[in-house]
């Protein structure tokens, strides 16, 4: 193997350059006084036994018998060892430094990358920025609506002027929300009325206003301490095409909303009375019970009227029964 090649793997394995060149000169000539060595190598004094002192500690070179000033090397293998040892610990070390690196830069790169992609909005902002995000639309709205609601004036007008703008407007209303004392008849019947899609879930998952597909308002509502003031701010991104598929799905799986029927039509007062006792949660025996009828017939009158309401389940029966006014 040629001096370059040695000198090349030398280096590899960390040793100094002037290190490699004495060893070089060791191979061919030792053992050698050290002045040999400085006369072949032009190293000499501090930086001559520098050199050499790495080589010992390599375990590369020793000490020749023949006396102190005569040097020569030593068996390698050991050397070896330890000096690929000692490089493979250098090696893990500056992979984890070059990886603990990038990580802090990935982590820098996606903070700033996604400060722009969600927003927080807290306490008195949450308003004037619900109240923007009406006014913004340009093609549709869709909303998840359900208690707890921020204490904010003129949200029907708000509403309603969006629907005079022709937008359309679709929103999934929760039980909570019909039930809330006052809401149906001044909230959300009016909208309904002015041309809102409005259809009903038992419950919602969370508040959500979706401005064309454009961006969404997500409320981080306390539902328990019925407390609203926090909310997100979502651009288009990974997050907002959730929230659109989410709403879809929601949507599909609604109830039709329906609004009171100026006469009710007239039922029977066995059915009347079954519709009662189903919106009570009274079970299935002992509606059967009551009515003094088998279960195939209670359930082939509860089908009779599910198809009279436009209901697929018994929730949905019991809201259509309120909504028409047989109850």
């Amino acid at each position: 193997m040629g001096n370059a090649k040695v000198e090349a793997a030398l280096r590899r394995l960390g040793i100094g350059a002037q290190a490699a060149r004495v060893y070089l000169v060791l191979l061919e000539k030792a053992p050698v006084p050290l002045d040999v060595v400085t006369a072949d190598t032009g190293i000499e004094g501090r930086e001559l036994a520098t050199a050499y002192a790495e080589l010992v500690d390599a375990g590369l070179a020793s000490t020749a018998v023949l006396g102190p000033d005569v040097v020569a090397p030593v068996p390698p293998s050991a050397g070896l060892q330890i000096l690929t040892r000692h490089r493979a610990a250098e090696l893990d070390e500056s992979m984890v430094a070059v990886t603990t690196a990038f990580d802090a830069f990935r982590r820098q790169r996606l903070a700033a990358h996604t400060e722009n992609l969600v927003e927080v909005v807290t306490g008195e902002d949450i308003g004037p920025r619900v109240r923007h995000a009406w006014a913004s639309a340009e093609e549709q709205i869709r909303q998840f609506d359900t208690p707890p609601y921020f204490p904010m004036k003129g949200g029907t007008l708000d509403a309603l002027g969006t629907l005079e703008r022709g937008i359309t407007q679709r929103v999934v209303y929760s039980r909570d929300a019909l039930e809330l004392p006052g809401n149906l008849t001044q909230n959300i019947e009016p909208v309904i009325a002015a041309g809102e899609e409005a259809r009903v879930l038992t419950s919602l998952p969370v508040k959500l206003l979706i401005i064309d597909d454009a961006y969404a308002l997500v409320s981080l509502s306390i539902r328990e301490a019925e407390v609203h003031n926090t909310m997100l701010v979502v651009q288009p991104c990974g997050l907002l095409s959730a929230l659109v598929a989410l709403f879809e799905l929601s949507w599909q799986n609604a109830v039709p909303f329906q609004r009171r029927e100026p006469q009710a039509p007239r039922l029977l007062p066995a059915e009347r009375r079954l519709l009662s006792m189903l919106a009570g949660g009274v079970s299935d025996d002992s509606i059967a019970r009551e009515l003094d009828i088998s279960r195939r017939t209670l359930f082939r009158r509860l089908e009779v009227l599910m198809a009279r309401a436009g209901a697929n389940t018994r929730f949905q029966l019991a809201l259509q029964a309120q909504r028409r006014g047989w109850l």
